[in-house]
């Protein structure tokens, strides 16, 4: 499939709009206790409590969903679950989010170009909050559309690395690992991967097509990846540097 979540086409936005969303990632961050933890957030890497979450989320105008959480600066199972995760955020190893993205590979689309990764962006409060900030089209919209942003969330959040980010636009996802400092040129394992087709690496984030997870630096110019959305499935790729606009770096453990 191609189009509308790679590089968002529902409506024509400014760089301003494009950067305003903060509910979901606010709110994580509080809950978490962490730095901002979601693309939805426009503004740097600051830890924030529930309350100043719920707050920012409101400044918005976007929907607070779980403020609840977090008063001890940690999530439970249940309110990790409420939010989109398998487990809760905690510190694990680049390896540990490869080896469930090398797992994956070979899934395609079902009917109406559906996934498994469609059915779970959807089924999290995230979907309701990128929706609002990238126009206020219906979550719906998500379902059987570009779908190799909604892949690299979920492994984020099914491995509760700390910091990767959710998003289903690859531009905005950019944008925030830009913003919070965790953005570079170094095709580190375990690293998300952004795409320029036409530009490659003298593009901007603006110009960003496409995302897929680092496994190996090849040391030739080259570099070996895992993606989902190419070709209709999940496939194991080897890409040229020139391709390649930039990195975001999730926070592993060493």
């Amino acid at each position: 499939m191609t189009g509308r979540f790679d590089r968002l086409s529902l409506k024509t936005l400014t760089p301003e709009d494009k950067a305003v969303g903060v509910a979901v990632g606010a709110v994580l961050a509080g809950a978490v206790g962490l730095a901002v933890v979601n693309p939805l957030a426009g503004g740097g890497a600051v830890a924030e409590t529930s309350a100043q979450a719920a707050a920012v989320a409101e400044k918005g105008g976007l929907p607070v969903k779980a403020a609840k959480a977090g008063k001890a600066g940690t999530l439970s199972a249940t309110e990790a679950r409420e939010l989109g995760y398998k487990v809760p955020p905690r510190a694990i190893k680049a390896n540990e989010v490869i080896k469930l993205a090398e797992k994956q590979v070979g899934i395609s689309e079902g009917k109406g170009g559906m996934t498994k990764f469609h059915k779970w962006y959807v089924s999290t409060p995230h979907a309701a909050a990128t929706a609002e900030r990238d126009g206020g089209f219906s979550v719906n919209d998500y379902k059987g559309a570009q779908w190799c942003n909604m892949f690299v969330s979920w492994l984020g959040a099914q491995t509760g690395v700390k910091n990767m980010g959710w998003d289903a636009y690859t531009v905005q996802h950019a944008t925030w690992f830009k913003k919070t400092d965790r953005w570079g040129k170094a095709a580190k394992p375990g690293a998300v991967v952004f795409f320029d087709w036409d530009k490659g690496s003298r593009g901007k984030i603006g110009d960003i097509d496409h995302v897929g997870l680092v496994v190996k630096d090849n040391g030739n110019g080259t570099v070996n990846t895992v993606e989902g959305n190419t070709e209709n499935a999940v496939k194991k790729k080897t890409r040229d540097k020139s391709e390649i606009v930039g990195y975001g770096y999730p926070d592993y453990a060493s």
